[in-house]
């Protein structure tokens, strides 16, 4: 089915999305993750489209959404997730289940925790929500948490460079011979465009706030028990597979797969993650026709 594009504007920022799939069917809502944007979902989506309704947007500052300029817009996890809840709103999103990768995990989890009536199911790709699931390759982020000087504000930069963005987040773990260049060049360009880097270094330094809300995620999955499959490349050099086992102490029935790749799992196995969340879904959808 044929993927379309958009614009939705909220306040000030006119978010871009992809869509794909029938209108009146389920929603599946796709958040992105860092250095990304929605295509990272290209893949995905049209081995979904035939049964959901899939929602990419790209988070303000990410991608082809045009934002405010940093000093007339705060970059921060809190503004990104007011921002989305607007959007979900702007779309006339009743209920929806949320796919859920790296900084897209911070973001949905608050809309989740606001509406938790809304959310029918959480897909969980390498997006962390235990401090279990940290590597310990975290250590210039987390001396900017602790001290934000300008010096440490500098040693993060590193993490936006081409190298670390092509063979760190998208190489480590993956098959080079399934790993398309398409999406990691995409994300390195994007870096390269005016003031991108410093929009990242303000989301790198509020990064805290999202390890400072774990504990109230885990209260959220306590109480409201949302259906929850944890879909993760096992080689992750940031987010570590005790991240995905993680979230069955909260959600014991929670369903864990290990998959042979790294942090951007989608490069080279959106086919088996495809075949996993079809399932999955569908199984939660007969559950809750039955108990209605």
């Amino acid at each position: 089915m044929t993927t379309s594009f958009g614009f939705q504007r909220v306040g000030d920022v006119e978010i871009f999305y992809r869509e794909a799939g029938p209108r009146d069917a389920p929603v599946l809502l796709l958040l992105h993750g860092f250095p990304s944007a929605s295509h990272m979902f290209r893949d995905l989506m049209p081995l979904l489209s035939d049964r959901y309704r899939l929602i990419a947007p790209d988070l303000p500052g990410f991608g082809q959404t045009k934002a405010p300029p940093r000093g007339t817009f705060d970059y921060t996890f809190d503004n990104l997730a007011d921002m989305i809840a607007g959007f979900v709103a702007a779309m006339s999103l009743e209920t929806y289940a949320l796919y859920i990768f790296d900084y897209g995990a911070p973001v949905g989890l608050r809309l989740a925790m606001r509406h938790p009536e809304k959310v029918a199911a959480i897909i969980s790709q390498n997006g962390n929500a235990y401090l279990d699931g940290f590597s310990d390759e975290w250590g210039p982020w987390e001396a900017y948490w602790r001290e934000p000087s300008a010096a440490n504000r500098e040693a993060c930069r590193a993490s936006l460079s081409p190298e670390t963005i092509r063979n760190w987040q998208y190489g480590t773990g993956a098959d080079p011979r399934l790993l398309s260049p398409d999406g990691y060049e995409l994300d390195i360009a994007y870096m390269a465009r005016p003031g991108a880097e410093e929009i990242q270094l303000d989301l790198i330094l509020d990064y805290r706030s999202n390890v400072a809300l774990y504990p109230d995620f885990q209260a959220y999955f306590r109480k409201h028990r949302p259906p929850l499959l944890a879909v993760w490349g096992r080689h992750d050099p940031a987010f570590v597979p005790a991240g995905a086992a993680a979230y069955r102490r909260d959600l014991p029935d929670a369903e864990v797969h290990l998959l042979d790749t790294g942090h951007f799992a989608l490069e080279t196995h959106a086919k088996e993650i495809a075949a996993l969340i079809a399932p999955f879904l569908e199984s939660k959808r007969r559950s809750s026709k039955t108990a209605a």
